[in-house]
């Protein structure tokens, strides 16, 4: 078994030019993210650009290319075009859905001026019935829509396996990261790989994170009062026990909880580890522990060939993560929301060949964790493998609610080579080939049909005139 885009199955003729007209088919998916968002990672906008996508073919529209409100969090205005690839953005989903750069302009009594797009709210996780109808109504009458806000707007589960195929076309093949992201995240892997194998590590322990898990009994008063009031700024009011929250598995692993899982697993000092992390909240105080039992902890600016951009913190930096981790021998993240970092990269991972993911039980391991803090430490590193031993690593199974379809595609988006139901066949290795000639036969008919309607029209005005 491979995996594979079902390239086939996504193809979709053109509409004529007559039916863009009729629809006014034009749909402009900005998507804003705000810092109230505790999952506001580059991730997060991939799962929303695929969305964005997908809403633009449900309702046969044209997509002006989505906007990344990046600046408020990440304090970064370079947006998707700033990170993606654009041209290959558009050329590789040519077949699905027409992509604009911006809204065009319109003529109306002599004047040019932009197309207007009516802002509408989508409801979150909307059927497609939503876009069929109430979403689609709107475009017919005002010519553009403007989808905001836009992040988990559109249903997960979606019984159209060509829907489903289209969301894994657009994460894994038409989002690419521009040329200078994916040479800085070749030359880090490389030299991390002439060292030899090597883990990546998703270390969430950040302050919006910690603050919006209400997580904060580790910390010191001072700090406490940090985390109060960014919660209180930041999001909705909400009375969180530290010791409840713990046990139902809601708080970030600490760089010592994941070291002392590593160590269980049999991992040593030897072991080379790249961090894929924001800024981490109580600083070296918490990870001393951590690079004590991992000296070999590299990050991209330790690794990186030079200045990765101005500023590290931003999309660029965490383009760079992503890819590194996507790359790495083994993956672990430390802790897996919605749509964000981790639960993006263990899709991906499983989708180009299963590759080895360690996802920690925090539910399972809270007890474990809270009987050593008393000093009951008794079995701990077999209490710890025994959780572990029961968590995937990167096999194939079958998605099963509440999983993400982002964390795991399968079945819609892999392909077999010889299945029992033909739907599930792989295509073609040549597949762009057959598709690229599929569409200049069809462009051929419809300039043949053009061609003749002109003749028709040129020989009915002939005989109008001899009339």
């Amino acid at each position: 078994m491979r995996r594979g885009p079902g390239e086939a199955s996504l193809r979709r003729r053109r509409a004529p030019a007559r039916l863009l007209v009729a629809v006014a088919a034009f749909v402009t998916c900005t998507i804003w993210l705000w810092s109230s968002s505790a999952d506001l990672t580059l991730a997060s906008y991939k799962a929303q650009i695929c969305n964005a996508v997908v809403a633009a073919r449900i309702m046969n529209a044209t997509l002006v290319l989505p906007e990344l409100d990046a600046n408020s969090f990440w304090r970064d205005e370079s947006g998707f075009i700033g990170i993606y690839d654009v041209p290959h953005f558009i050329k590789t989903l040519k077949y699905d859905v027409r992509i604009a750069t911006s809204v065009p302009d319109i003529i109306t009594n002599g004047k040019t001026k932009k197309l207007k797009a009516y802002q509408i709210r989508p409801p979150r996780d909307a059927p497609v019935t939503w876009y069929t109808t109430v979403a689609l109504e709107k475009m017919k009458s005002y010519g553009a829509i403007y989808l905001t806000p836009f992040s988990h707007r559109l249903a997960e589960d979606i019984n159209d396996p060509e829907i489903q195929r289209l969301r894994c076309r657009v994460n894994y093949h038409a989002l690419r990261f521009k040329p200078n992201i994916m040479k800085t995240s070749s030359e880090i892997v490389n030299k991390l790989r002439s060292e030899g194998h090597f883990m990546s590590i998703h270390l969430r322990f950040e302050m919006d994170m910690l603050a919006f898990a209400g997580c904060i009994d580790i910390f010191t008063p001072q700090e406490q009062k940090i985390l109060i009031k960014y919660r209180k700024e930041n999001f909705a009011e909400k009375e969180l026990v530290y010791r409840e929250r713990r046990l139902i598995g809601k708080c970030p692993l600490t760089p010592e909880e994941v070291g002392l899982i590593l160590r269980a697993l049999g991992f040593d000092n030897t072991t080379h580890i790249y961090l894929a992390s924001g800024e981490l909240f109580g600083g070296k105080r918490f990870m001393r522990p951590f690079k004590d039992m991992f000296p070999r902890l590299e990050n991209h600016s330790s690794v990186g060939p030079g200045k990765l951009e101005e500023n590290t913190r931003g999309l660029a930096g965490s383009a760079v993560d992503y890819m590194v981790c996507l790359l790495s021998d083994i993956f672990m993240p430390t802790y897996d929301g919605p749509s964000n970092f981790a639960n993006n990269l263990i899709g991906h991972r499983l989708y180009y060949g299963f590759r080895t993911n360690i996802t920690p039980n925090r539910k399972a391991l809270a007890p474990i964790f809270m009987d050593r803090e008393v000093g009951s430490t008794a079995g701990f590193e077999e209490r710890v493998r025994q959780v572990m031993t029961k968590t995937y690593v990167g096999g194939p199974h079958k998605r099963i609610h509440p999983e993400p379809f982002y964390t795991n595609s399968w079945p819609e988006c892999f392909c077999q080579e010889n299945p029992r139901n033909h739907a599930d066949k792989c295509p073609p290795d040549n597949i762009y080939e057959v598709l690229e000639n599929q569409f200049r036969s069809e462009e051929n008919e419809e300039s043949i049909e053009v061609k003749a309607t002109s003749q028709i029209d040129s020989t009915s005005q002939t005989e109008e005139t001899v009339i």
